[in-house]
């Protein structure tokens, strides 16, 4: 049984479809049809018909006002839309235009039509604007008369009227007064800056067009008329200087091309610079694409092609790189202007081109007349191969970065770090041991409470000129950052400490030559990757004995074990064991070879108990870090052979050698 709790649903039937006339889908869902954030898109709608009109050579003045009760005009000297009855629905042209959609001059795009040019498409633009306003005012002048109606909401409120042009009045031309209803949009105000862009941007693709924008509110005028077109705007808008001629060409379609209609085409002016944000704008017929699209790929495709043959051409690229379009592009900035016969955009706001020819249209105009320009140019085209090249190198560095190895989210822990049992960082120590074996007695002869071991494998790589992003290429490094919890950073970086495992991270070599040399690796490490842990006093050095001396008995004291760091501290235990009566060569010196050699109670006794160990903290002394860096790259660098002999040299006598 249905459950007396629910309620019935409404009876669905025939009645149910509900069938939207005239423009009743656009109130009833206006973002389908445009923006709705401010009413920006339906002022450009009528902006467009008016550049429309200029497109088609039929206009050298725009004008938009800006009025004091926020409605805007926008007037042109065009064609002016025609009035007379249309023949099949047989009401004036003009009210049909404003007032149903899918209603335009803009479908006919064959020879003859009224517009072969056009960013409309579907003959939806004005009438949303019709439809999204209070009220909206045409005046149409066009073969001596004058014609006026007005709507509201879309419908019409003041029927046409036609009149003789006074002696006064324009010969052509329409102008549309428009109060957008402030309920369809989330803000009623117009974005200035987008605005002005805007209008700036038709005057640049309409060379000799002048474009006016006056607001009643600041009574400010302001006019834009561009004889130089691309080139003049572009140079205008760039941040930075190119760092060769801009290059700035156009192509189109004559009457026996083979694949496009004639006039189809583009105009671009691209430039090339080092620094700066790119300045990127493209456009199909006046229209701003601000999301691109294949017209923007044929740019891209053609600059690639051409610059990727002329650096073939002259032999230009370094062994072991790739040329990807998108190093090309990088430092590109462009104005594009397509002109295509019957665009396909994504959306109804016209924002990305779709039109699958236009790659093809746009790059066969561009390839060969970049090409002609840059055997031409020779040194610039070296110059803007060099730029390509160098953009390819910082793209395939970026991309050999080697990252922390994870899983589950958290870097993992080596599996040859023995941890500590504690989690205090005040009394966590790591000790980074030079070889298996010495790890082997380590573990054993440690604290595990807060005493934590990593041996490490041989000789550590130097890492003096290796970029931080491939340090963790290096298994030994990926697990000394992982172990320590803090990943690889310069001077000047701010790393985060938080992650810091230990206090105290103790390097614990052999005492022999070797052992120095995997000392000054590690030091060079943390020196180089690790600065602030050098800064924040984490890093020590442990200093296992090289020596030691087994002691007889003498007198009250019994035999015993002392341990000797070098060759000085071993002179003077022999000295006290001769004034303590201790009869020469009574007692017997052993030398370890290595930490390996040491049981874990010696290593424990003589390097890791805190009691009785030598550990000695890593500072910089009184040397600041840039003279310290420069010592370092004449010990560690790998082109410093002369630097590090002339040191040798200076310093030599004071080196003790062990042999």
């Amino acid at each position: 049984m249905a459950d007396k709790n629910i309620p019935a649903s409404p009876v669905y039937s025939e009645s149910s479809i509900r069938v939207l006339k005239g423009l009743e889908p656009v109130k009833q869902r206006p973002g389908m049809y445009t923006r709705t954030d401010n009413p920006l898109h339906i002022i450009q709608e009528v902006l467009d018909n008016s550049a429309d009109e200029a497109l088609a050579g039929h206009g050298k003045k725009i004008k938009v006002v800006l009025h004091l009760d926020g409605s805007v005009t926008v007037e042109d000297d065009g064609r002016g839309i025609p009035f007379g009855l249309h023949p099949e629905e047989q009401a004036p042209v003009v009210e049909l235009v404003f007032t149903r959609l899918h209603a335009g001059g803009k479908f006919d795009k064959g020879k003859g039509g009224a517009y072969s040019f056009s960013g409309g498409l579907h003959g939806v633009g004005v009438s949303v604007t019709n439809a999204l306003s209070t009220r909206l005012e045409v005046t149409s002048y066009r073969e001596g008369k004058v014609a006026t109606l007005a709507f509201s909401g879309g419908d019409v409120i003041e029927p046409l009227v036609l009149r003789k042009a006074g002696d006064g009045e324009r010969r052509s031309g329409t102008t549309v007064r428009a109060w957008p209803d402030a309920k369809y949009f989330e803000s009623p105000a117009l974005p200035m800056a987008e605005l002005t862009h805007l209008l700036r941007s038709k005057a640049v693709l309409m060379p000799g067009v002048t474009v006016t924008l006056t607001n009643e509110k600041t009574k400010e005028v302001q006019t834009w008329v561009f004889k130089g077109g691309l080139r003049d705007y572009l140079m205008q808008t760039l941040t930075a200087d190119p760092v060769i001629p801009m290059f700035e060409n156009e192509g189109f379609a004559d009457a026996q091309h083979e694949t496009f209609a004639e006039g189809e085409g583009a105009g671009w002016c691209v430039a090339f610079t080092e620094d700066g944000a790119p300045v990127r704008e493209s456009y199909v017929n006046l229209i701003p694409t601000s999301a691109g699209g294949t017209h923007e790929s044929g740019l891209r495709d053609g600059l690639f092609t051409a610059v990727k043959s002329f650096i073939e051409l002259h032999s230009l690229l370094p062994k072991g790189v790739k040329l990807l379009p998108e190093d090309v592009f990088a430092r590109a900035s462009y104005v594009l202007s397509a002109k295509v016969l019957d665009p396909q955009f994504q959306g109804q706001i016209k924002e990305r081109l779709n039109s699958r020819d236009a790659v093809r249209l746009v790059s066969s105009f561009v390839r060969p007349s970049l090409e002609l320009w840059l055997n031409q140019h020779v040194d610039y085209g070296k110059k803007l191969a060099e730029l390509a090249i160098k953009a390819a190198q910082t793209r395939q560095k970026a991309g050999q970065k080697v990252e922390k190895r994870k899983g589950s989210g958290v870097a993992v822990l080596p599996g040859k770090l023995t941890d500590c049992e504690s989690k205090d960082l005040a009394h966590n120590e790591v000790f980074l041991v030079e070889g298996d074996s010495a790890g082997g007695s380590a573990k054993m002869g440690r604290d595990k409470e807060s005493q934590a071991i990593l041996p490490l494998r041989g000789k550590v790589l130097n890492t003096w000129e290796v970029d931080r992003d491939r340090l963790f290429a290096n298994t030994e490094i990926h697990d000394i950052s992982v172990a320590i919890g803090v990943d690889p950073h310069g001077p000047n970086d701010t790393p985060d400490l938080s992650g810091l495992r230990y206090g105290k991270v103790c390097i614990l070599s052999d005492a022999d030559v070797d052992g120095s040399h995997i000392q000054v690796l590690l030091l060079t490490l943390f020196f180089r990757h690790f600065p602030k842990l050098i800064e924040t006093g984490h890093i020590y050095v442990a200093r296992p004995p090289l020596y030691r001396v087994d002691a007889p008995a003498r007198g009250k004291k019994p035999a015993s074990k002392v341990y000797a760091l070098d060759e000085g501290e071993l002179t003077a235990i022999l000295d006290k064991l001769r004034k303590d009566g201790v009869r020469e060569n009574a007692w017997s010196i052993s030398r370890f070879k290595g930490l390996g050699e040491m049981s874990a109670e010696q290593l424990w006794d003589t390097t890791l108990n805190p009691d009785t160990r030598r550990l000695l903290p890593v500072q910089l002394g009184n040397q600041d870090f840039l003279q310290t860096e420069g010592l370092i790259t004449k010990l560690m660098g790998k082109g410093e052979a002369a630097a590090r002999r002339e040191l040798m040299e200076l310093h030599g006598d004071a080196v003790e050698i062990d042999v």
